[in-house]
């Protein structure tokens, strides 16, 4: 049986080596004499030990993952421009916000909300494995249902749905950033007043 610090770095090593979250049953799976427990505060020992390095582990799509940290975004955006694939149009990121906050969901139940036909978008989503086939609806036609995908939670940072921030909270951003861009465009009026003045 393994000791805490052999864990530790067994630990370090299989998240190092992974590309995408891995969950905790797949780590006991690997690890089949260590509880839940022992893993989690192995995370927590490497976690203190990377408080001074630019990567760090979170729990993220339901498991563990080394990332980076958020302030060398920029450094790794570089090194990265060629590959990232485009950003999500509006269109895209609304469909997927009524995606995740109503599945599973049919394409005429996204449509009726959007009010616009909803096909290119979905095949986007579907593509990028950001959405999945969740099965049919039990009305006539038998539609088919979508629904959030792994990659969805690991593409936004969130290790569930319940993570998704309240409609509420959503409205009070909204509203935050309207009151910000107002602010902005008074404050260029003023200056631009100022220099017309002079």
């Amino acid at each position: 049986m393994m000791n805490s610090e052999q864990l530790t770095k067994v630990l370090e090593a299989l998240l190092f080596a992974a590309d995408k979250p891995v969950p905790i049953t797949r780590l006991l799976q690997l690890l089949p004499e260590t509880k839940a427990i022992q893993i989690e505060e192995a995370v927590n020992r490497l976690n203190q030990h990377y408080q001074e390095h630019a990567f760090m582990i979170i729990k993220v799509a339901g498991g563990y993952q080394t990332v980076t940290r958020s302030e060398y975004h920029e450094w790794i955006h570089r090194l990265y421009a060629a590959r990232t694939r485009p950003r999500l149009s509006q269109p895209a990121l609304e469909t997927l916000a009524v995606i995740a906050y109503k599945q599973p969901v049919s394409r005429v139940e996204i449509e009726a909300i959007r009010g616009v036909n909803s096909d290119g978008v979905l095949g986007t989503l579907l593509e990028r494995n950001l959405i999945a086939i969740r099965g049919r609806a039990d009305t006539v036609g038998r539609p088919l249902l979508y629904g959030t995908t792994e990659e969805f939670l690991r593409s936004f940072g969130l290790n569930e749905l319940s993570e998704l921030p309240r409609p509420e909270e959503i409205q009070a951003m909204l509203k935050k950033r309207e009151e910000e861009n107002q602010t902005a465009e008074e404050q260029i009026d003023s200056d631009s007043v100022k220099d017309n003045a002079t």
